[in-house]
């Protein structure tokens, strides 16, 4: 079912860009073929390159994905994945636990929505489509009554992982989950043998769950397939931030109760 239809367009947003949930095979395929350009093309991942040109894997058809298209050509320049409980429960399990054990987190499995593969063209990259995508989680959620947000936040290691370790140091000074949230990384990525640079610079979309109060869950896992260093996060609806919440479309009402 949509959330947003694709003749409807956010208040907040240019009139140019409208937002949906993909409905059909056509509609998927052209989501992961915006996601392979932005994460294998771009960033040179020659050992995950396909002929077809889509980057796609087992958890796409258990997923919904949100879509922002520029209205007048109809391209789709950002989407977002997202997968409900019921899609983990058909599945068997959520993408992030490919990489932590989330063993602790059992008893949020039912109200917990695993957001992951956001990914906006790089002509669209000025705040609107990410500002969409956000409003159409937000919806998603109240549809799917969950309090929490769960996902991975990639940092990249194209400097040796220098920036990555940085940015851990600060963030589990200021934004450590309680220990009942902490998660283990099947992989761990070997900050203590690196030394941090100097600044750390941490990616928008990271940025942006920080402020919105998400916590990090523990140490960061080692990617090797996206050569990134993985954060594992969670989001508790009830922590986002008042002004975050206006924008996202959440206004003053909270979230219905799990069932």
């Amino acid at each position: 079912m949509p959330i947003l239809t694709e003749q409807t367009t956010l208040k907040a947003a240019p009139a140019r860009l409208v937002l949906s949930m993909a409905s059909t095979p056509d509609e998927l395929r052209e989501v992961q073929r915006l996601r392979y350009k932005v994460f294998i093309e771009a960033m040179g991942l020659s050992s995950l390159q396909r002929a077809d040109g889509l980057d796609c894997d087992e958890f796409d058809a258990f997923c919904d994905h949100l879509i922002v298209r520029e209205s007048d050509s109809l391209r789709v320049v950002g989407t977002y994945r997202l997968l409900s409980p019921e899609g983990a429960r058909r599945l068997g399990r959520v993408y992030s636990e490919n990489e932590f054990d989330l063993g602790r987190l059992n008893h949020l499995r039912g109200r917990m929505v695993e957001a992951g593969r956001a990914c906006i063209h790089p002509d669209y990259r000025g705040g609107s489509v990410i500002m969409l995508l956000w409003s159409g989680l937000a919806e998603y959620m109240r549809r799917q009554r969950c309090d929490h947000l769960a996902g991975c936040a990639s940092i990249s290691l194209a400097d040796g992982g220098h920036n990555a370790v940085a940015v851990y140091e600060q963030l589990r000074r200021t934004h450590l989950a309680p220990a009942e949230y902490r998660v283990t990384p099947h992989l761990p990525f070997p900050f203590q043998k690196l030394a941090p640079s100097v600044s750390p610079q941490i990616p928008p979309l990271l940025k942006g769950y920080m402020r919105s109060g998400a916590w990090i869950c523990g140490e960061p896992a080692w990617d090797p397939d996206f050569e990134s260093a993985d954060l594992f996060l969670l989001m508790p609806l009830a922590k986002l931030d008042a002004r975050y919440a206006r924008h996202y479309g959440m206004g003053d009402t909270p979230l219905p109760a799990a069932a």
